[in-house]
This record gives structure tokens, C-alpha cells and sequence, in this order.
């Protein structure tokens, strides 16, 4: 059972202001910035400075934050486990790769081997799906993608190639072509916090390059829609290979590799640092 000051203190995390923090404790404001000070006091260290008037957390606060957001999820768990029977619960996250493209067979079998589980799975943007899991609302995710792996118990799933993909008879197709070649096409990505556009601006990084070296760029949040426009010439795009194996397959799209930058991303397995419960997930790794 987690004490209610480190609840007290996970709440001020949030929201990083002692009134809100108070309101949603149904505390009162005195009763917050006590539990504060005697966490603060306990560890001979602050947790909480301001910078003007605005509340920010200091390198201890951090710390402490990422041991104790551990500490509620696997507290709540236990609560649960030692309570009535009831059916296992799993909430899932996965990006959107995995979640459109490579996850089903996964859940089916999982479904199939526990009928009475409740079984809930987010597909959303890395960053929002590892926002969500510190926050204790899921209880693993599968992400692209490069993310802060320090701050987590990580597992390498699998990796998959990640490449160009264009029309068919686009003058890129099944070429090696260097950046240069690309300056005068429109690039068409997914939005910032995605695992696909974090790794396609990492490998452009790494030769000095950005996207805005392209002559324009258009996000959109959807991979049938990205697909298509780039089938239909308005663009080209860097997708894994499971999102495009079909068309690929079916020569609605094709494919192309850029010389300096070799691509390829992990897909990885993440949960809350010291979790109790990580060891039951190592079947989703296979």
C-alpha cells in the first residue's frame, strides 16, 4: 500500500502546481506542501524549487519521481493480485507500426490462452504511449523508434528494415540514391513523436541533414493515407517494412535505400524501471 505522501508527491509531478495538485487529493494546500517538506526533509534533499512562478522539479525530485512511479504501479498490482479473484488484467500499448501490422497475432494468442482476461490495447505515437506508461495506465508498451531507454526496463523484440518508398515507376525505384537526389521531392512523414519519423531524422542527423532539406513536407498520422499518396506520386516516404510489405508485394510501391544512410529500427518491449511484474511479459518478446 503506497503511503499517501509519495502519492502526494507523484500528484505534484502532474501537475506542478500545489492548488490542483490539492484539488484533485481532496487535500488541502497546507496539507500538500506538508508532504512535500517531509519528503524533502527525509532525503536531505528539494525536490520542488521555483524559477519565478513557475514550479519545476530539481535532479533529485527527477530521481526520485522515476523510483516512486514504480513503486505506485507495482503497489497497485499487488493490491489487485491480493484482493478477490478476478481475471488478469493487461493493458497494452504499441506504436503504430506495431500495433497496425505486427501485433494481431500476439493479442489473438494471448486472447486464446487467457479467455477471461481483460485484455485493452492503445495503439498511439511512442511519445505519447511511454507519457502514458509513467503515468501507470498501461503496463508495457511496444515502441519504434528512439526513445530515452535509461529511464526504463527495455527488451529488443525484433528489428525490421526501414527504407524509401515511392511510385513504381518513380525514377528512385529500387535504386541506392544518394540525399542530393532527393533535395527537389516532397517528403511525406508522420507527425513529430512518432517512432517512424524519429528514426529517419536520427539517420539524417548523422550526415549533418534534416528534413527540411526536402522541397516540402506534409505529416499526416496515417499509414493507409500516407501510402496512397505516395502510390499516386504526390510524394515519397520512409516506412517500415511491414507497413508496405503488401504493396510492395503487389508493385502498388517500391522501394529505395539512401546511400549514406543505412536504416533499419528496433522494436522494443518497455516498462517502468523495477518492475515486479516484467517477467510475465517475456512471452510477447516472441
Amino acid at each position: 500500500m503506497l503511503d499517501q505522501r509519495w502519492n502526494t508527491f507523484l500528484v505534484l509531478c502532474e501537475t506542478m502546481n500545489y492548488t490542483r495538485a490539492a484539488e484533485r487529493l481532496c487535500l488541502t494546500q497546507p496539507a500538500v506542501t506538508h508532504h512535500i517538506r517531509y519528503l524533502e526533509q527525509h532525503y536531505g534533499e528539494r525536490l520542488f524549487l521555483y524559477e519565478g512562478k513557475r514550479l519545476r522539479l530539481t535532479e533529485a525530485g527527477v530521481r526520485l519521481r522515476e523510483f516512486t512511479r514504480s513503486m505506485a504501479y507495482n503497489s497497485g498490482k499487488i493490491e489487485a493480485s491480493m484482493a478477490a479473484p478476478a481475471p488478469l488484467t493487461l493493458r497494452v500499448g504499441a506504436s503504430k507500426t506495431i500495433g497496425e501490422y505486427v501485433i494481431a497475432p500476439k493479442v489473438e494468442h494471448f486472447l486464446r490462452a487467457q479467455p477471461e482476461a481483460v485484455f485493452s490495447l492503445v495503439v498511439d505515437n511512442t511519445e505519447a504511449l511511454l507519457q502514458a506508461l509513467e503515468e501507470g495506465r498501461l503496463d508495457f508498451a511496444l515502441v519504434e523508434g528512439y526513445f530515452e531507454s535509461s529511464r526504463y526496463h527495455t527488451r529488443l523484440c525484433r528489428r525490421e528494415g526501414f527504407f524509401g518508398v515511392c511510385p513504381p515507376g518513380h525514377r528512385l525505384a529500387g535504386r541506392k540514391a544518394a540525399l542530393d537526389e532527393l533535395a527537389g521531392e516532397r517528403l511525406i512523414l508522420r507527425e513529430p513523436g512518432s517512432g517512424t519519423r524519429a528514426i529517419l531524422e536520427r539517420g539524417l542527423s548523422s550526415v549533418n541533414r534534416s528534413i527540411q532539406d526536402f522541397s516540402g513536407i506534409v505529416t499526416i498520422s496515417d499509414f493507409a493515407i500516407i501510402k496512397s499518396l505516395v502510390a499516386d506520386g504526390l510524394g515519397i516516404s520512409f516506412l517500415y517494412a511491414p507497413v508496405v510489405a503488401e504493396e510492395l508485394a503487389q508493385g502498388k510501391l517500391a522501394r529505395f535505400e539512401l546511400a549514406e544512410v543505412p536504416m533499419s529500427g528496433a522494436f522494443n518491449l518497455v516498462c517502468l524501471k523495477d518492475n515486479l511484474f516484467a517477467a510475465n511479459w517475456v512471452d510477447w518478446l516472441v
